[in-house]
């Protein structure tokens, strides 16, 4: 039987919300193994002289314990 753990992952880019998604679980599969899946909990953007300058995401990584 599996062992899965859940931790709350923030993340951000300037080109799009998927990408801050690719960011986060490119740069936590450096420390995590056996990644399983991402949920995206929230979306936001930050905005300036009326243009997105910053995509966030805030995500529940889910991997398996070994």
């Amino acid at each position: 039987m599996a062992v899965l753990k859940v931790i709350e992952v923030l993340s951000s880019s300037s080109v799009s919300w998927e990408d801050a998604t690719r960011k986060a679980v490119t740069q936590a599969a450096k420390s995590l193994k056996n990644i399983r899946s991402v949920y995206v909990q929230d979306q936001s953007a930050s905005v300036k002289d009326n243009e997105i300058t910053e995509f966030r995401v805030n995500l529940k990584l889910t991997f398996e314990i070994e």
